[in-house]
């Protein structure tokens, strides 16, 4: 094994266990929507270490299926949909919570025909962008409720995400052929690695801010 590969496969590493971890951690408070499209993440990112490890074409159909389902559905719908369960009080029934993914699975197989392959690369950015709006919205929330770190957090996630989004089918790194620390794929999956760590972190650090201010807001209630 070269020093490139390797240091892709440690970052398929990271972002497999940040995917799981945080997957149980998602799922132990009742947020099936981010911590399955979490186990989503580790899963494809074991299957992508295992195609760069033997160039199968059976893993190489799982990672063009796995990659295009998360930059489409999986996180700009799927996750936001989770998300929003703080900023918008939204309270999906298990029923929703599988519908969400049979349709995002549904989706995938659509956009990945050959009609609309020209299409897919801008499909792909358009919906990240509108990820990462999002996101900036997620952090403006998080610093009107006072957590500011968790907040600056969150801004650089979606900072850095969308600069692999935007690289990802457009752009390529000088030398990436060889670069060993410095190539696409090394860094992309320690950014999303670092989605799956922050989200988890902010998500806790606004629940916690809701809760506090709710019980501040029943002690100074009205008394009989």
């Amino acid at each position: 094994m070269d020093a490139r590969t390797l240091s892709i496969c440690i970052g398929a590493v990271a972002l497999a266990v940040g995917g799981a971890v945080y997957g149980v951690k998602f799922c132990k408070i009742k947020n099936y929507l981010i911590g399955i499209e979490w186990f989503v993440l580790a899963i494809s990112s074991t299957n992508f270490m295992i195609y760069v490890l033997t160039h199968s074409s059976i893993t190489y159909a799982g990672v063009v299926f796995l990659d295009t389902f998360s930059r489409a559905f999986g996180i700009p719908v799927v996750t936001v949909a989770g998300l929003m369960i703080l900023t918008h009080g939204y309270r999906p029934s298990v029923r929703a919570d599988i519908l969400f993914f049979v349709f995002s699975c549904i989706g995938t197989l659509i956009i990945l025909a050959d009609p609309f392959a020209k299409f897919l690369p801008y499909f792909l950015l358009l919906m990240w962008s509108l990820f990462s709006i999002y996101l900036l919205y997620f952090a403006y929330k998080l610093f009107k409720e006072g957590e500011t770190l968790p907040a600056f957090g969150m801004v650089l996630v979606a900072l850095t995400n969308q600069a692999i989004a935007t690289i990802y089918d457009f752009y390529t790194i000088p030398g990436d052929e060889t670069n060993i620390v410095f190539n696409f794929f090394t860094i992309a999956l320690f950014v999303w690695t670092f989605l799956t760590v922050q989200t988890w972190y902010s998500y806790c650090a606004f629940q916690r801010s809701i809760n506090t201010n709710d019980k501040a807001t029943i002690v100074s209630g009205p008394q009989p």
